[in-house]
């Protein structure tokens, strides 16, 4: 059994009817899946608009290595260690992609005694949201091609069909496929491919939902399903969900998928996960739903954004916050010492495999030879007008003096202050720290009104140009011809007032893995664009980033099975 299992399996877990009532959940809001999980009424949001709002503290990251560093572990532990502390504390995460579970990175649950619990329930198939999504996400599809097989009353222009379909498996093979092969009564060839369903646009959609109480959700939902752009006719003009008449359908099967899963930390501090876009595709956040039940129910609500601050954090706040409305009080950057290292260029870490034994050795210079990637992601936070905390994530090898090191680039980049964080031994216990300066940081009075980067009135090119400059640090952006005249067509459809969602590799502050650090200088180049007016936003698509991931050599699915007493192994 692998340590994370091991733990949970561990874990003295309460019913989902206690953990209700630690979150301040009164007991006829919750509906349970069983023992330990349940989801929320969302007629709590209607029957207590008066509550006082709880704080909101955000979790993002320095841009990882292959093998994460942390952040949502970080997450949990603070969530946890604030509880320690006597506030009332939540964590609010996305929900996990079988893509990942059963690829490389694993659940993104959390780690060691800092996780999701239990383990299994969690990642897989958490009451079905991920299958609901699935499901209304291909029926779109399919009733956008059945409109266009029979007669085409809608003068759907067959090439420029939108929307893919989706399959929550990392399978490259279904990137780019023909479809309606085998005669007329099977269909109408033509190219196409598979997303993987966390990042589809439904699913983008289930996270920024908004509107307080369960009929305004519901009728929030329909009307941004209804927006969908699914297809565009001859003319140019966009057809949407509502036009094919599937958004009805779809709003069915998402029903219940609206409602966020309550669960519980492994010190049994409440969880709210909901929602799981992917960040490096869509947005990277959890739901806005969730966050909303959790700051009517919590003094402290901690959040976390995906992959590094450039890509979440960004995401968190030109997307999530303009929707809801929302603003947080502090922000932390997770960072770690193997990962600074990793960006001073002279480390090459591959997941699946040992990390370099040089990497684990004392050397301060090494991390202040990587510590540009930590200034420019304490730089992209606080230009948003949010204080920023720094979370060093403790491993066993490092040294007082490398961890002196992480503190000097903190200060001097602006944090407000830099923590050790060891949740993953120690659990809450070792966040008590930061804990501290979180609420130290969080409680300061001061304005919390919200900073964006550009006004939703400037041209869709120019905010990418943005973009790429203030966050990324590039000297310019590169169209291609297809996404410029994809741009140019978006904005004569009347999209040109929406916010931009990047779609880039989440290992390197620019378009390119292999650079590290904070590279300056280079051409961001866009390849393609898609729209997402459902969820609000434009998708453009950088360098060679993926919609649909692939399996490596070695997945972690070659190591999942089943024992003979009926216990799962090898689960990440």
């Amino acid at each position: 059994m692998t340590t994370n299992l091991r733990f949970s399996a561990e874990a003295h877990l309460k019913p989902i009817e206690v953990i209700a009532e630690r979150l301040g959940l009164p007991a006829a809001y919750l509906e349970p899946y069983g023992r330990y999980r349940g989801k929320i009424d969302l007629a709590f949001l209607d029957d207590h608009a008066d509550r006082p709002r709880g704080r909101y503290i955000l979790v993002s990251a320095i841009t990882p290595t292959p093998l994460g560093e942390g952040k949502t572990t970080t997450a949990i532990g603070l969530a946890m260690a604030l509880n320690r502390l006597g506030k009332r504390a939540v964590v609010t995460l996305r929900q996990s992609s079988l893509g990942p579970v059963f690829g490389i990175k694993g659940g993104g649950a959390g780690g060691g005694h800092s996780q999701i619990v239990p383990l299994a329930e969690s990642i897989l198939h958490l009451n079905g949201d991920i299958h609901a999504v699935s499901q209304a996400h291909n029926l779109l599809a399919a009733l956008t091609d059945n409109s266009w097989y029979h007669g085409n009353p809608l003068d759907i222009d067959p090439d420029r069909i939108e929307i893919r379909r989706v399959v929550d498996v990392n399978d490259r093979f279904l990137r780019h496929i023909t479809i309606g092969l085998g005669g007329k009564q099977h269909g109408i060839p033509r190219q196409t491919g598979f997303d993987i369903s966390v990042a589809s646009e439904l699913m983008a959609i289930l996270a920024m939902v908004n509107g307080v109480g369960a009929r305004a959700a519901l009728r929030n939902l329909r009307e941004r399903i209804g927006r969908m752009v699914v297809a565009f006719r001859r003319d140019g003009t966009p057809i949407t969900a509502e036009d094919v008449k599937g958004a009805g359908a779809a709003t069915v099967l998402m029903r219940e998928a609206l409602k966020p899963n309550l669960m519980q930390t492994i010190e049994n501090t409440p969880a709210l996960i909901h929602a799981g876009p992917f960040a490096n595709i869509a947005q990277g956040n959890s739901s806005i739903l969730a966050d909303l039940v959790a700051l009517r129910c919590a003094e402290y609500v901690v959040t976390e954004a995906g992959f590094g601050a450039d890509i979440g954090a960004e995401k968190f706040f030109h997307l999530k916050c303009r929707a809801s409305g929302l603003w947080p009080d502090a922000a932390v950057v997770v960072a770690t010492i193997r990962a600074l290292k990793a960006h001073s260029g002279k480390y090459d870490i591959v997941a699946g495999k040992p990390l370099p034994p040089a990497i684990l050795t004392e050397n301060p210079d090494d991390v202040l030879a990587g510590s540009a990637n930590l200034r420019r992601q304490i730089e992209n936070i606080l230009q948003f007008g949010v204080p920023v905390i720094v979370a060093l994530n403790a491993y066993p090898e490092d040294t007082p003096a490398e961890v002196e090191a992480v503190a000097h680039i903190a200060a001097a980049a602006g944090a407000a202050g830099m923590a050790v964080s060891n949740v993953y031994a120690a659990g809450g216990a070792g966040g008590i720290e930061l804990a501290r300066l979180v609420a130290q940081i969080a409680e300061r009075p001061g304005s919390r009104e919200p900073t964006f980067l550009y006004p939703l009135t400037m041209p869709l090119a120019e905010k990418i140009a943005v973009i790429a400059r203030r966050i990324y640090g590039a000297a310019g952006v590169e169209f291609s011809e297809t996404a410029a005249a994809q741009l140019d067509a978006f904005e004569q459809a009347g999209f040109g007032h929406l916010p931009i969602c990047m779609a880039k590799t989440h290992l390197s502050l620019s378009h390119d893995p292999k650079l590290h650090g904070a590279p300056k200088g280079f051409t961001f180049p866009i390849r393609e664009v898609r729209i997402s007016a459902g969820a609000g936003f434009i998708l453009p698509i950088a360098g060679a980033t993926v919609t649909m991931p692939g399996l490596g050599a070695h997945p972690a699915a070659h190591q999942i099975d089943i024992d003979e007493e009926g216990n799962i192994v090898g689960l990440f």
